[in-house]
């Protein structure tokens, strides 16, 4: 499909009671209100596009851009395309979406350790949430590295940027599920830290509790290896 015939696809997709609930996210317009259904089948069609992804995310439309992010090559984009785009991001939403492409790429590492000194809420955001998808996967971060990130959540994520809160506390779970010894650091750590506090507009999201999750998926991730 070329540009013009995704982006009509994308507009006659949207619905004004997904805009309703995008916006209550934190979307702002222009924006269609297309699901992650249509999306999905959309990003199975265009897979690896990624001249068409540029296309779609030079359009400013969110939809558009939720799309780019799905169907762009993380083998292929440019670094320098990343950076481009991580500050257009205006929203958690897409910051989510843009994080699972970088996380992908072979700049992961590199962007992850540049985007989290970042004042900038949602470049902060996308930095944290790189690592959290980085922490449970990427055997060449070492236990060292991952342990100096704790020590920073722990000094830093009550005066952090709201969203980039709340990525700071996935990265904390991640990190403590990935070991024993890591999962020790980061529970000690989330006791410190204790509850963090995000505002999640005007929707029933709630930020979770680290100790808790980090438990839960420790007890889980043990009995599917039992099992197995």
């Amino acid at each position: 499909m070329d540009l013009k015939s995704v982006l009509a696809a994308l507009e006659a997709a949207g619905t004004a009671q997904t805009r309703k609930i995008y916006r209550r996210h934190g979307v702002r317009d222009p924006l269609y209100g297309v699901s992650y259904a249509v999306q999905g089948k959309l990003a199975k069609q265009n897979k690896h596009d990624t001249e068409l992804a540029i296309g779609l995310w030079e359009s400013g439309i969110h939809d558009a851009r939720i799309l780019a992010a799905m169907i762009a090559d993380p083998r292929e984009i440019r670094s320098s395309r990343l950076d481009g785009w991580v500050r257009d991001l205006d929203n958690y939403v897409l910051t989510d979406a843009f994080s699972d492409l970088v996380g992908q790429s072979p700049f992961a590492r590199t962007k992850m350790r540049k985007w989290i000194r970042s004042g900038k809420e949602f470049v902060g955001a996308a930095g944290w949430s790189v690592l959290a998808r980085l922490a449970r996967q990427d055997s060449e971060l070492t236990d060292e590295e991952l342990e100096g990130y704790l020590e920073t959540i722990e000094d830093e994520i009550h005066c952090r940027k709201n969203r980039t809160r709340h990525s700071m506390n996935s990265a904390l779970i991640s990190i403590g599920v990935r070991n024993s010894k890591l999962e020790r650091k980061a529970l000690a750590a989330a006791k410190r830290i204790g509850k963090v506090e995000v505002d999640h507009g005007e929707t029933s999201c709630k930020t979770p509790d680290a100790t808790a999750y980090i438990k839960k998926t420790v007890a889980k991730d043990r009995a599917t290896e039992q099992a197995g």
